[in-house]
């Protein structure tokens, strides 16, 4: 089954520069240093942005379960990234209470 409105999927600015790919962020320099590794970068953010939105259309859900904040979406599958390789990874997706779209909150790999 695939992603709820994946179509209208949400990855914030702030997700991206702030966390996935600030190498001083505390929690996620590991995650920058992962993501960068490919040719994802901070002034070009929308790059990173937009492959997640493509992995969250593409592939299957892994799982889904509800939590008090709306249900969160397991995907796993390929990254299309900016120097053609290929990393399996894992999104969470999560569709606020009131809302349709899914927005991106976590990732890693699977």
């Amino acid at each position: 089954m695939k992603l709820p409105n994946a179509a209208q999927a949400i990855v914030e600015r702030e997700k991206i520069v702030e966390y996935l790919l600030n190498s001083m962020h505390r929690y996620g320099a590991s995650k920058a240093a992962f993501f960068t590794r490919f040719g994802f970068r901070a002034d070009n953010w929308e790059l990173l942005a937009e492959a997640f939105r493509e992995h969250g259309r593409v592939y299957d859900m892994a799982r889904q379960w509800e939590t008090g904040f709306g249900p969160r979406n397991e995907v796993d599958g390929e990254l299309r990234t900016p120097d053609g390789r290929s990393p399996r990874v894992r999104t969470v997706w999560q569709v606020d209470k009131g809302q349709i779209a899914p927005r991106l909150i976590l990732t890693g790999k699977d």
